[in-house]
């Protein structure tokens, strides 16, 4: 079972038990999240298909901590100009752990409401 979700402009594919890397979120470490925006779940059975997001459909997840990523150096350069640009930039991000799908108002780990 996975669900595909979106968040912070980017679709991300999870499962529950992943951890996954997400741009930084205003919410504290510990607190739980419901991702609103999914765009497909897949059961064993059965797939909700959204146009553009599935109906009364989330994600539960923890947040288990916010870090930021490796550097990046970007590096601009115009040839015989003398022009160089060397700066490094790090992201901002958030850890979270994905704890349930939720289809129609019940659980597809659980079956419970």
């Amino acid at each position: 079972m996975f669900a595909i979700i979106k968040s912070g402009g980017r679709q991300y594919k999870v499962s529950v038990g992943e951890k996954l890397e997400v741009n930084r979120l205003a919410v504290e470490e510990g607190s739980q999240v419901n991702i609103g925006e999914v765009l497909l779940i897949s059961d064993a059975d059965k797939t909700f298909v959204g146009a553009p997001f599935v109906e009364k459909a989330s994600v539960l997840a923890t947040v288990e901590g916010h870090t930021r990523g490796e550097k990046l150096i970007v590096f601009k350069y115009k040839s015989k100009k003398r022009y160089r640009h060397r700066r490094g930039h790090r992201q901002e991000l958030t850890v979270l752990r994905i704890d349930d799908v939720l289809a129609e108002g019940k659980s597809l780990v659980s079956n419970k409401k």
